[in-house]
């Protein structure tokens, strides 16, 4: 992250208006949850504090707040404060898409408005939505779909995946998705772990002005996954013709078209499974660095109640428009469907946020009027650097909120905004992780707005800065613990051993007790926040987080590939450089061929973010004594620290071979 002047951090490039304040759905709350406890709060940080300190009245003053819809209440907030374990709300039953559909809604109201790359916005109204869930959820359960069996959709951002979804938690079955850029190997070894009844999947999505085929790669996933006893198929090759005919693979069980399905529940009245709190509502995947990546389960009412807070910090009112950038395959999926809790609709967006140009979001903020638009700190640098001027060509009148997540926003990005999208904007940064499904720091509507910095720490989230001894740091990087529980952490990563030691070791093993991330962050001075990318060797591309493994299994299907390493660097303006750095068999030579192989293997077998920015060949891969890669110290080395403070030298089979990686920092 480039430097900033005293006077840029001190001075805001933002500050709220007394009238923006008084809008605001934080000060509603605020005030309602002053006068609830009888002692109102001065300030935000003064709320914050209360979140964190008195967990369980926090909670419970969320779930009082917005009218949970239950049909039995709970018995308890919180068992205990314990990490893992803490078990909350026991005893209410309730089930998460009833609280979408049956809130207080104009029926007649968009709630999904939809555009790809060549279609431009339709819209589905609350009405139209709820009708097609229940279809849908009817039709599954024709299908012998129950309560806890697993649904799984290798689908794009479009409105018949959000249908699906809402359609399976009605039932109170559990839901996984993937976006169809991954490839066939990515998809079965995270879809393959919790053994899928029914397969959502399209014969084909478009990407950057090309379309591609999935059938073949369909296949491969249905070979792998034999419990998979009925596959609904959306024709979408072409991505913008009609989606209610043409052809579909063959030699899959039960198949049958999308329209098809909602035929077989045509007029089905809609009907919600009551569940317990913790009952699971999907899967999401999280990867480490060895191993298949963690299924990491949710349960309905920890992302309910962490999702109706969320609407706080992204202040949304019914009748808002709200979109976030994303596929299926990354968490804010999940994050934007809950935007839908507080009445406001949703934008979806299928395909690429770079074509034709850079301008093509900014169209659609324009065209649909966004309210709150959401974008990838990457693509607010790419669009800085070819010179995009949406303020100049765009009506973005509707436009009030700004926000950015994927990697840290640079200051340079900052200033950008503010000069070239609207100086009256506000723009937050977010930082959060699959594994919560959630930020842990980014905005809030009634702070001013500093370069480069997160606005504030999430409400309920005890987000602290530790050095390695635990002890809690203020204005130094450190590691981003949680030192309370959330609802919405994980409630068990699925395949886990009976005592959770998966689970243990992901998040516990360093604090015991307390939660670790796997972020560097600085809490700032005023209680604001700086994040500093990952202090483990996840690969996060654009928001999609990949195992080390998985790229190594890919680059080692080539024949000439013996060893590999992996990282990705920071770099200036919000510009992170991924280096697959390879050790060849005797003969082998790295020309572009090589190179090219490589890359295809990495973009069929995982997906094209992780395809390197570069490949360089190395002698040997530096490993600890026991045989464990050094990503993480190897990353640190091209950061700019010294060999010596990124590993010690005592632990290495190899201390030589860091000896590269210091000539190539020098020369970066």
């Amino acid at each position: 992250m480039a430097a900033m002047s005293t006077d840029a951090a001190r001075t805001p490039l933002w500050t709220p208006s007394a009238e923006w304040c008084e809008r605001a759905e934080m000060t509603r709350f605020m005030r309602w949850a002053g006068s609830r406890r009888e002692r109102p709060f001065a300030d935000y940080d003064e709320l914050w504090r209360f979140s964190v300190e008195e967990v369980e009245d926090f909670w419970a003053s969320i779930w009082e707040f917005f009218g949970v819809r239950a049909s039995r209440t709970y018995e308890q907030v919180l068992d205990s404060r314990r990490m893992p374990g803490a078990r909350w709300f026991a005893g209410a039953e309730l089930n998460y898409a009833e609280n979408i559909l049956l809130g207080d809604r104009d029926p007649d109201a968009p709630a999904l408005l939809y555009a790809c790359e060549s279609s431009h916005a339709e819209e589905l109204s609350w009405r139209e939505l709820s009708a097609q869930v229940a279809a849908t959820a009817a039709a599954l359960r024709n299908l012998g779909v129950a309560r806890g069996d697993r649904v799984v959709a290798y689908m794009p951002n479009i409105p018949e995946t959000v249908i699906a979804f809402l359609a399976v938690a009605s039932i109170g079955a559990i839901w996984s998705s993937a976006a169809p850029e991954f490839g066939a190997r990515s998809v079965i070894d995270r879809f393959a772990q919790i053994e899928p009844k029914v397969l959502f999947a399209v014969d084909g999505y478009r990407h950057g002005g090309r379309d591609f085929d999935r059938t073949a790669v369909l296949r491969a996933i249905l070979e792998q996954m034999p419990t998979v006893e009925h596959v609904v198929v959306l024709p979408y090759a072409g991505a913008g013709g009609e989606r209610s005919g043409g052809s579909q693979p063959t030699g899959a069980p039960a198949m049958i078209t999308w329209s098809e399905l909602l035929a077989r529940g045509e007029g089905a009245e809609p009907a919600f499974e009551q569940v317990p709190f913790e009952h699971p509502l999907w899967v999401l995947y999280s990867s480490g660095t060895t191993g298949l990546p963690k299924a990491i389960v949710h349960g309905h009412g920890g992302i309910l109640l962490e999702q109706l807070k969320k609407g706080l910090h992204l202040d949304l009112h019914p009748g808002d428009r709200m979109f976030w950038f994303t596929t299926t395959g990354w968490m804010m999926w999940n994050f934007l469907l809950g935007c839908l809790l507080g009445g406001a609709a949703i934008v979806l967006y299928d395909g690429s946020p770079a074509h034709p140009d850079l301008d093509v979001l900014w169209e659609l903020a324009e065209r649909s009027r966004i309210t709150c638009m959401g974008v990838s700190a990457g693509l607010l640098a790419s669009c800085e650097r070819e010179g995009i001027e949406p303020a100049r060509d765009h009506d973005l009148s509707a436009l009030r909120a700004l926000g950015s997540t994927g990697s840290p926003l640079s200051p340079e990005s900052f200033r950008w905004v503010y000069g070239h999208v609207d100086s009256d904007i506000w723009l937050f940064s977010t930082s959060g992780g699959t594994d919560v499904c959630t930020a842990f720091v980014g905005g809030c509507p009634l702070l001013p707005v500093y370069e480069g910095e997160l606005q504030c720490r999430i409400l309920g989230c005890a987000v602290e800065a530790w050095d390695e001894d635990g002890q809690s740091l203020v204005e130094e990087v450190g590691e981003l613990v949680i030192t309370q529980p959330m609802p919405s952490m994980p409630l068990f990563l699925w395949g886990d051993t009976p005592g959770g030691e998966r689970l243990r070791e992901s998040y516990f093993s360093m604090y015991p007790g307390i939660w670790r991330h796997g972020d560097w962050i600085r809490i700032t001075d005023r209680a604001g926040a700086v994040i500093y990318g990952r202090s483990d060797s996840t690969i996060n591309r654009q928001g999609v987080r990949m195992g080390t493994s998985e790229i190594y299994r890919a680059a080692g299907a080539v024949n000439e590939v013996l060893d590999a390493l992996v990282v990705d660097v920071p770099r200036g303006e919000g510009e992170l450089w991924m280096v697959l750095f390879v050790v060849l068999s005797e003969g082998a030579a790295l020309d572009e061929e090589l190179r090219g192989r490589i890359a295809r293997h990495i973009r069929e077998d995982c997906s094209p973010r992780h395809v390197p920015n570069e490949i360089l060949q190395i002698e040997e891969v530096p490993r600890t004594l026991s045989g464990k890669v050094l990503e993480v110290p190897v990353k640190r080395i091209l950061m700019g620290s010294p060999a010596h403070e990124a590993a010690s030298v005592d632990s290495l089979a190899n201390p030589k071979s860091l000896d590269y990686f210091v000539k190539l920092a020098k020369a970066l």
